[in-house]
């Protein structure tokens, strides 16, 4: 019997990059032993719905869009507990998930590698009761995803984000809150937070952290206090670009499970969406609860090396303490 997908596609996202690949990415899939329903996302929640109709009718879901549409994807397969495999062709303006992943940046190639069914099995995280895929965050910026226009995303791509994100140099706005994890408890005013599962984040590499790993089990912490001059803002920002873990004004650990509280409602953004005002979220890492078709790569090889590496270093200067 032959095998069957649903592929699912933004076809605003990337400048509608999908447009001119869609028949070659169809072809890929149905040389692959595939019948494909396609469904072109037609609004926000759409990819979720299709999913959730879909995910026990078909062998494999394939989407193709940015990291929200992702997210939507995973939402779905987890909220009616299916464990149907995920292929993902990135086509977003920032593609953080695809990027930490060395996923191929040609559609087509992607669009192949998922023919290759080999599953990676990624860690991903609930938030109350919502799903991500690879982060969620507050403060500063973390608005800009979802309220930078998507035409201007599609006209400037990852500059839109920066452009929109400059406005808000001068507004940072502060939270004070209680913070509870497996490896700390504090309690601060904080300008910016986020729970992650990727070497990315807005585009930009090792905010995160120098040893990512996403399937360790674990989520990377980062949370940044208030500075209270321009001079603390400095430092602030030089060690993110250079990705020192650990400051005075910089929080930044590894848990599985993250407690975040405070008297004012806190915006949230979830994979670059928004994901609702809270005062409490209680956030969890499910492990390896993502079955994803990715090809090993000779980065992925190389990355997985340097992680290694990197925790034998901080073993040997711990005992050399």
């Amino acid at each position: 019997m032959k095998k069957r997908m649903l592929f699912v596609f933004n076809p605003k996202a990337g400048k509608g990059r999908i447009k001119m690949h869609l028949l070659d990415i169809v072809d890929i899939f149905n040389k692959g032993g595939y019948e494909v329903i396609i469904r072109a996302t037609q609004g926000p929640k759409d990819a979720y719905e299709q999913v959730k109709e879909y995910a026990d009718q078909v062998d494999l879901i394939a989407c193709s869009g940015g990291d929200g549409t992702l997210d939507e994807v995973v939402t779905g397969i987890v909220e009616v507990g299916s464990q149907t495999p995920i292929g993902y062709i990135p086509a977003g303006s920032t593609n953080d998930f695809a990027n930490s992943l060395f996923m191929p940046k040609s559609m087509t190639a992607a669009a192949s590698m998922i023919m290759e069914e080999q599953i990676y099995h990624c860690d991903i995280g609930k938030f109350n009761n919502q799903t991500f895929a690879y982060v969620a965050a507050f403060g500063l910026f973390t608005n800009v995803s979802y309220e930078t226009d998507q035409d201007l995303k599609n006209i400037l791509g990852h500059v839109a984000y920066v452009l929109e994100g400059m406005k808000q140099l001068f507004e940072v706005k502060s939270y004070h809150l209680k913070v509870t994890s497996d490896v700390l408890t504090v309690e601060n005013d904080f300008i910016y937070g986020m729970i992650s599962n990727s070497r990315s984040v807005g585009g930009f590499k090792n905010l995160t952290g120098k040893n990512v790993d996403m399937n360790d089990g674990l989520f990377e912490v980062t949370l940044i206090t208030n500075p209270k001059n321009p001079l603390e803002l400095q430092e602030i920002m030089t060690a993110l670009l250079t990705a020192e873990d650990n400051t005075d004004l910089i929080y930044s650990f590894k848990s599985a499970h993250v407690v975040i509280e405070s008297e004012e409602a806190v915006p949230w953004t979830l994979d670059g969406e928004f994901g609702g005002d809270q005062t409490r979220v209680e956030i969890d890492n499910l492990h390896e609860a993502m079955n994803l078709y990715l090809t090993s790569s000779k980065k992925q090889k190389k990355s997985r090396l340097n992680q290694k590496m990197q925790e034998i270093k901080e073993i040997t200067q711990k005992s050399e303490e």
